[in-house]
């Protein structure tokens, strides 16, 4: 296109949409958000409305045009990518079927149970990479065809987030080899597989799965329609990027240099990854974490997700603000964000251990299990709340630790993302936890830069990603930080107390939850004046 010097990039995540207008050489030109909606319900559902995320995408594209001088002219590519997992029904004439299931929806936990005692449970995980849990659209399918078949019954494809976005910007229905490939097919091949689909008892619903198109080879063009809702000119190419999870690697850094190189976003919730051949893949004995292919022929990464991260963090710095505020002293959260250093300071390293896991989901990664819960072992009388804010944020670097070394060796060097990743005491913990230098990219829009680089190579503004990842990537890559040596022995030490106190506290987290779910039960019987004294 004649005069078309901008790459679009679309990040829909699960709270805001984003679109970002980069220049050919990846400089970050301006962007546009639209905060995300979705319900949640006491059954653990969380949907969210087809109609309204295609309003919310059309209107972030909007203001990026308001923002972009001529913006409709100017664009030589538009790419989309996506929250992962969940599930998309889409009927007739492309119209949504329900809301959708999204990957925070819990619904499918009892058939999760199920299909992980099936007969095919380690023939899936082997094809896949990727460990069954509630969050994927294979087990909320397989989930729907036992207890609400009508909704697949009236489906005529089933989607992603972003496949959803492309086909209300293309027309075409279909998905990318990632999803594809981890949730009902073969990292190898990066098609379906049918022992897969076998394996979730969905053989039947097979003509549900979309075609598979590698945004990084084809594109399709804007439609009229899209166009007009959108601002953009009708016929501009569009790429269907890979999932939200290895676009943000990618743009981070995650392929990038010599040795073995990892990334890790560092932000409310972990997600830890590694760059590796598809034969050099470690497939756990556990049977946890994820493979997603990267929009590199025979490069895939190797995941491992913690469902809590810098919320660890939050909450650490929560209780100092709550018995603050009894004192009638208000700090707000940037202020004690501030104090951090200064805590780590005044505190020994490698005397207290923390588990992060904070989350009311429990943890999933490098092991699934929704009842653990975060704890400290080790308080003595003489710690104080700087040996606390230590062992929080140890807590997660040893966490880190353990699922980098789920997917085999320790990495050599470790990429940072996400707002913690700013902290110069947190990220010598981590560097020193898991046993690498880290360097941190400057990119802001990490995942709507990811996917605007498949637009860039499918446009043929690259010859290949290697060629894009060294002009939009490596630049913005900071400064090696070596590990602290004495850190290193320390974490060493007590990784090995973090390990051996979490493979046996299972049936003390099982029992504090049926604790609770008794307690409950019992105060909802109870009436409410007996509650009251009266």
């Amino acid at each position: 296109m004649a005069g078309a010097d901008v790459i679009v990039g679309i990040d829909s995540g699960t709270s805001v949409i984003k679109a970002v207008a980069f220049d050919l050489s990846g400089r970050q030109i301006a962007s546009a958000s639209v905060p995300n909606r979705y319900a949640s319900g006491a059954d653990g559902s969380a949907t969210q409305s087809l109609p309204q995320t295609w309003r919310d995408c059309a209107a972030a594209l909007r203001g990026l045009g308001d923002k972009v001088e001529n913006l409709g002219a100017r664009t030589a590519a538009l790419a989309v990518t996506g929250q992962g997992d969940g599930t998309w029904l889409v009927g007739r004439e492309n119209k949504p079927v329900a809301d959708a299931w999204l990957w925070l929806d819990a619904r499918a936990s009892s058939t999760v149970e199920r299909l992980a005692a099936g007969p095919l449970s380690r023939a899936r995980f082997e094809a896949t990479g990727t460990g069954l849990n509630t969050c994927q659209q294979g087990s909320q399918m397989a989930h729907m065809d036992s207890y609400s078949p009508d909704l697949l019954d009236h489906a005529e494809v089933s989607l992603h987030c972003k496949d959803w976005l492309y086909l209300n910007l293309t027309g075409v229905r279909a998905t990318d080899p990632s999803e594809a490939s981890f949730t009902f097919g073969n990292f190898r091949t990066r098609r379906y597989d049918d022992t897969v689909i076998e394996a979730l008892g969905l053989s039947r619903r097979r003509k549900l799965l979309p075609e598979i198109v590698d945004g990084a080879m084809a594109t399709h063009p804007l439609t009229a329609e899209a166009a007009a809702e959108t601002g953009l000119k009708a016929g501009t190419p569009v790429s269907l990027g890979y999932v939200d999870m290895v676009m943000t690697a990618l743009g981070a850094g995650v392929c990038c240099g010599e040795g073995d190189v990892a990334c890790s976003i560092v932000g409310s919730t972990g997600v830890h990854m590694r760059a590796v051949p598809t034969n050099g893949v470690h497939l756990n004995k556990e049977g946890s974490g994820y493979v997603i292919a990267l929009p590199i022929p025979g490069l895939v990464t190797q995941v491992q997700t913690n469902m809590a991260t810098s919320l660890n963090i939050d909450w650490v710095l929560g209780l100092a603000a709550d018995v603050l505020k009894e004192f009638g002293h208000e700090a707000n959260h940037s202020e004690l964000v501030g104090r951090i250093d200064q805590w780590l300071a005044a505190s020994q390293p490698g005397q207290v251990v923390y588990h992060p896991y904070i989350s009311d989901a429990g943890e999933r990664g490098p092991f699934v299990n929704a009842n653990a819960r975060a704890g400290f072992v080790g308080l003595s009388v003489s710690h104080r709340y700087a040996n606390v804010v230590r062992a929080v944020i140890e807590g997660l670097g040893l966490a880190i630790r353990d699922c980098y070394a789920a997917m085999g060796d320790l990495p050599s060097e470790l990429r940072l993302s996400g707002g913690a990743a700013r902290s110069k005491g947190l990220r010598g913990i981590l560097s020193a936890a898991v046993h690498a230098p880290v360097r941190v990219s400057s990119r802001e829009e990490a995942g709507a830069a990811g996917c605007a680089m498949m637009a860039a190579v499918a446009i043929g503004a690259y010859p290949d990603m290697n060629a894009c990842v060294a002009e939009w990537v490596t630049p913005l890559l900071g400064p090696v930080e070596a590990p602290d040596p004495a850190l290193i022995a320390a974490y060493d030490d007590l990784f090995t107390a973090f390990r051996a106190a979490r493979q046996v506290l299972g049936p003390a987290w099982d029992a504090l939850a049926a604790a609770r779910r008794n307690a409950a039960g019992a105060s909802a019987e109870t009436p409410e004046g007996a509650r009251d004294g009266a």
